[in-house]
């Protein structure tokens, strides 16, 4: 582990080169945190948004691996404490989202899923709680649907139930050591994850069940992250249900 003095805060950001850890990097890099963005299949797109990042005057590295190794997440981890000093706040928002009926899923699907959904940020999640420097926080993310009993949604559901479960309990086990451990939990948000299969009525009636009747947009949820990041110390062990008031 890098002993290298810091004032900067960093951030790591898990699966930081999709739709919405994109936009969660360039926000919490407005507010002055180094950034290393995670990728598990796409560098050159983790690159551009490192080079976004530093084009406004902030610092971001890329790093790699398979969020479900331990191996390569606590080389990612060492990368990052080399290259920035420590790790203060790690965001988890690398996930998968397959859908369909529980009664005929396909069972390699589940297990697909289940790896980078559950174990993914299970061996994340525990290196941060070995790694986070005091006054850090590790923020995992759910889904909305864990309570909107949606068909075809069972078995996504299933795994961010996992998420919602260790994290609450990370919480209570890091007692004393001056880290918070939250989740969010995003409704419909307008990304690749999200649209991708869904036709246009489809869409438009998710935006129209919302109160705020629209979509959700990535930097509504990257608010929240960076709220939970930054000023929001005394939010501890919860689900944010980030969805526009949908039940």
């Amino acid at each position: 582990m890098s002993t290298t003095p810091t004032s900067t805060r960093v951030a790591l950001v898990t699966g930081g080169s999709g739709g919405i850890g994109s936009r969660v990097v360039e926000r919490l890099a407005h507010d002055g945190i180094a950034v290393a963005i995670h990728y598990a299949g796409n560098p050159a797109r983790a690159q551009d948004v490192a080079a976004a990042v530093t084009a406004v005057g902030g610092r971001a590295i890329t790093v790699g691996g398979d969020v479900a190794d331990e191996h390569a997440m606590a080389a990612a981890f060492d990368a990052v404490e080399a290259e920035l000093g420590g790790v203060d706040v790690v965001v988890n928002t690398a996930g998968t989202m397959t859908l369909g009926p529980i009664a005929t899923f396909d069972l390699d699907a589940l297990d697909r899923m289940h790896r980078t959904n559950i174990r993914g940020t299970f061996v994340v999640s525990q290196l941060a709680a070995n790694r986070l420097r005091p006054g850090g926080a590790l923020i995992n993310f759910s889904t909305s649907q864990t309570r909107g009993q949606l068909p075809t949604y069972g078995p996504y559901a299933a795994s961010k139930a996992a998420v919602e479960g260790m994290t609450l309990v990370l919480a209570r086990e890091l007692r004393g050591k001056d880290v918070t451990v939250n989740a969010v939990a995003p409704g419909p948000v307008a990304t690749p994850l999200f649209l991708d299969g869904k036709d246009e009525a489809t869409v438009a009636h998710f935006a129209t069940v919302v109160p705020l009747e629209r979509l959700g947009q990535p930097d509504d949820v990257a608010e929240v992250v960076a709220f939970l990041a930054g000023p929001g110390r005394w939010v501890n062990g919860q689900v944010l249900f980030t969805n526009g008031g949908l039940a």
